[in-house]
């Protein structure tokens, strides 16, 4: 195994290894609902071939306004990523916003996030990383690629070498994210897994005022064109009846699409291996 590889439950991560997803809804809603969609990923999973790992958030801390719905907490959270974990066998992953969360959240979940606008926060890497867990970190929207060097290194330092970092694109102008590839190459040169958040990438912070907007069309051509240009798996949010999600509406993508998408990204990832 390539040295920058090692699993999250029992799917392989690495510079070298196969295709993965991480994907579920954006926030947990209910058991029923993140169960629901869970049961739904474990059979596309099957039929593709392509590792899944499920995510969702216990707290959406950086909701665009105080009145949005933000989870059921960290207590309830967990209850409820254990009992996905547990009743599907999918390896789970849920974003930590706050240091004193890390090793509690560890002792339930396969793999720790740390949410993009808080990837600089230097308590909250090294919590993370000494739980001895793999540790997602989102590139901020305000990075460059280069400068998750230095993000990298706060988790090494603290002994942690099982580092994931992921791709959501870079803001430009009002309400707008951008994609530029040549940062999936660039971050893989530190050694570490990139992963390309194709959802995220298509939504538009705060379009709507008090929520944001987005453009879950083009979640599946941008995620595409990353695994094109060289990423090592894709973060895609997912959810039975979109129009009802509670978090990230305008944006999660139906998960009706998924197993087609992932049948082209697993060809072309084949394709550019070889």
């Amino acid at each position: 195994m390539n040295k920058a590889s090692f699993k999250i439950g029992n799917v392989e991560i690495g510079l070298d290894a196969p295709l993965f997803v991480m994907a579920g809804p954006c926030v947990i809603e209910s058991k029923d609902i993140c169960l629901s969609i869970a049961d739904e990923l474990v059979k596309i999973a099957a039929r593709s071939g392509v590792g899944m790992i499920f995510k969702a958030s216990f707290d959406k801390a950086n909701r665009s306004s105080v009145h949005s719905f933000r989870g059921p907490g960290l207590e309830k959270g967990l209850e409820i990523l254990a009992a996905v974990r547990r009743e599907t066998d999918l390896p789970v992953m849920t974003d930590v916003h706050e240091q004193a969360q890390a090793e509690i959240v560890s002792e339930v979940v396969d793999c720790l996030q740390v949410p993009a606008l808080l990837c600089r926060q230097t308590d909250l890497l090294c919590a993370c990383g000494r739980t001895g867990k793999p540790v997602n970190i989102k590139k901020g929207q305000f990075l460059s690629p280069e400068e998750m060097k230095n993000v990298v290194e706060k988790v090494r330092a603290c002994g942690n070498s099982k580092i994931i970092l992921t791709e959501r694109g870079t803001f430009f102008g009002y309400n707008r994210l951008v994609n530029d590839m040549t940062a999936i190459e660039t971050m893989k040169k530190l050694g570490c897994p990139v992963v390309f958040d194709a959802t995220h990438s298509a939504q538009q912070p705060g379009g709507f005022g008090d929520v944001s907007a987005g453009r879950p069309e083009f979640a599946p051509i941008l995620a595409k064109s990353a695994v094109a240009a060289g990423a090592n798996g894709l973060f895609i949010e997912v959810h039975t009846e979109p129009e009802k999600a509670k978090s990230d509406a305008a944006c999660i993508m139906p998960i009706d699409w998924l197993e087609d998408l992932l049948g082209v990204c697993k060809k072309i990832f084949e394709v550019m291996r070889k």
